[in-house]
């Protein structure tokens, strides 16, 4: 995972502009190019090739289907003309996917798309008059199998028109379309080739939300004092797939195939990327650039805020540059002793706390916000999940035995080294990193009697042992219906609390359909909150689950496990509960963009 230095970067005067040179060290990174929601510090200079989120979630209206939605150029202004935002020219985007733990840094499958702008009436300012549009915008789409050569299979798509208002869009003086919804609609289409894929490109609401301002203000979430979405009313572009799930499964089997619905051969990883020529020529007479044909990433995206909230900012920037499965090997350390901890455990030790590690130096006392959400420190009366603790390093090997431990990955799942203190590679680094397999001890706390180390109700099973960062998803796991009552945007936290509470679930160990199985971190659905659940993750909640409890939970003495700490996590609030506007009921799900003329902030 390290990389050698080779060459040192230049840059070059004149017309001639370098986009994407990098220098790799082999002691530590210094990059010059980064991506994603503005979360490394480059991005700021290429908002076209910033990938803001990824999406991986199967149809709610076809079980035989998976969507794919790859999202880029953030906070865009839906006022935001004369020149309004669409996909770059120069950019490669792509969407990969692995689906066998053969060759793992190769990507099983890639979907490419190219863009080309057209000037239809340059003797206009306005965007869009009298039927012509200006940044007229249409695209390549190819397809490559195994590392293969790249197949055309959609040669001329169309990216609909910006969302400028009535007049540019539905008057006679415009496009003189019926409606812009229909019009957009009317972009989708089906993939030559024999797969079936859909393919949508182009503007949409952003349906990422969060309370941007505050969590960056050192995490001063304001959940009963004015939380604002931060991402309201701004567009994105999307690129969405809707792709057969025979396609995407490693041997071509449908879901109705599947031997269960935790069926380990329809994992599939997911991530997403832009990438640019390494050299720009400018004309010096305002004339056409010419670029080379040497392409480097700039930008990728797997897992939610990996980026933005685990990786330090001092090797933000080389993340974005390397593939899953080649990153630094410091990225581990980071994902065994997530920074957002540091912010949920105190110096002082509170109500029984095990006294912190030597050497570690905790900032809850600081961030109030996060109060709820203290981690883990004597569970079971001897287990502590704070950084720099031993986590479940300090297992026997009889202890171990039966469990995912002792296995092959046991090692880097344990960090089994109590001088390493890296506590969260039991949760935080699989999440991330490999997925979670359906093994002890990574089943429901329901029916362990006590033991977390016992098997359990089974609830997941992501598991895609090629180690890197990708949105890692169950395939045969069917969609939770949006309409159902008991459909939650927490995704697999609620889950879980159906599997160990709810009557219809916690009376056996079988494996059940439980309502949002299909949520984050199983893929991601466009409605999880995935601030409030990874938030909830990193104070333990998921250690909780298969029955590493809060601090005060005492076995024998404290009648329920659903203490109030636990309470305390689960009731937990980031401010944002849901995106500002719905979603659509059909593919690309992700909705209509903001239309200029009706924007008011």
């Amino acid at each position: 995972m390290k990389h050698l230095l080779t060459k040192p970067s230049q840059w070059l005067v004149a017309a001639c502009a370098v986009t994407a040179l990098s220098v790799w060290s082999a002691t530590r990174y210094t990059p010059l190019e980064a991506s994603s929601h503005r979360e490394a510090p480059l991005i700021a200079d290429d908002p076209l090739a910033d990938n803001t989120d990824v999406y991986a979630f199967k149809d709610p209206s076809d079980p035989e289907r998976i969507v794919l939605i790859a999202d880029y150029i953030p906070f865009q202004l839906p006022q935001g003309g004369p020149n309004y935002s669409t996909f770059g020219e120069n950019i490669r985007y792509e969407i990969h996917i692995k689906n066998k733990t053969t060759n793992p840094t190769v990507d099983d499958i890639t979907y490419r798309f190219t863009f080309t702008r057209t000037n239809e009436d340059p003797s206009t300012f306005f965007n869009i008059r009298l039927n012509k549009q200006n940044l007229k915008t249409t695209y390549v789409c190819e397809k490559s199998v195994g590392g293969g050569a790249f197949t055309t299979i959609v040669a001329n798509g169309v990216v609909p028109a910006y969302n400028i208002g009535p007049r540019s869009i539905t008057s006679g003086a415009g496009l003189a379309k019926a409606s812009y919804t229909d019009y957009r609609q009317g972009t989708v289409t089906t993939a030559a080739g024999g797969a079936g894929e859909q393919v949508f490109c182009g503007s949409s609401d952003d349906p990422f939300y969060v309370d941007l301002g505050a969590i960056f203000d050192l995490a001063g979430l304001r959940a009963n004092n004015g939380a604002r979405d931060g991402l309201a009313k701004y567009n994105v572009h999307s690129i969405a797939l809707s792709i057969p799930v025979s396609t995407l499964q490693a041997t071509g089997q449908t879901a109705a195939a599947a031997t269960s619905i935790l069926d380990g051969n329809y994992v599939i990883g997911v991530w997403a990327s832009a990438s640019r020529p390494t050299m720009r020529t400018l004309s010096m007479s305002g004339g056409a650039t010419t670029d080379n044909m040497a392409y480097t990433q700039v930008s990728r995206l797997g897992m939610p805020l990996m980026n933005e909230a685990i990786i330090p900012i001092g090797a933000k920037d080389a993340w974005n540059r390397a593939k899953p499965g080649a990153e630094a090997d410091a990225t581990d350390k980071y994902l065994s002793n997530p920074e957002l901890a540091l912010y949920m455990a105190d110096n002082v030790p509170m109500n029984g706390a095990a006294p912190k590690p030597a050497n570690q130096t905790y900032y809850g006392e600081a961030i109030p916000a996060l109060r709820a959400l203290r981690i883990q420190t004597k569970s079971l009366g001897s287990f502590d999940f704070r950084n720099g603790a031993a986590g479940l390093s300090g297992l026997t090997t009889a202890q171990r035995a039966g469990t995912v431990f002792e296995g092959a990955y046991g090692p880097y799942l344990l960090d089994n080294s109590a001088a390493k203190g890296g506590p969260r590679s039991v949760d935080i680094k699989p999440i991330f990193h490999t997925g979670v397999p359906n093994a002890i001890p990574y089943q429901l706390a329901t029916g362990k009697n006590g033991n977390p180390l016992a098997a359990g109700k089974p609830f997941i099973n992501n598991f895609l042992p090629v180690v890197g960062d990708m949105l890692r998803l169950n395939m045969a796991v069917p969609a939770t219906p949006r309409t159902s009552p008991d459909f939650s945007n927490q995704g697999l936290l609620a889950a879980a609390v159906l599997g160990i509470t709810d009557a219809r679930y916690n009376g056996n160990t079988t494996i059940q359909n439980i309502p949002n199985m299909d949520g984050f971190p199983n893929g991601r659905r466009l409605e999880d909150e995935v601030v409030k659940i990874e938030l909830q993750a990193v104070s333990g909640a998921v250690l909780a689950a298969i029955g590493l409890w809060y601090d005060d939970y005492t076995p024998g003495t404290t009648p329920s496990p659903a203490t109030p700490q636990l309470k305390g996590v689960l009731n937990f609030t980031a401010g944002v509960e849901k995106n500002d506007t719905t979603f659509r009921t059909s593919f690309p799900y992700v909705q209509t963009p903001w239309q200029g003329t009706r924007i008011r902030r």
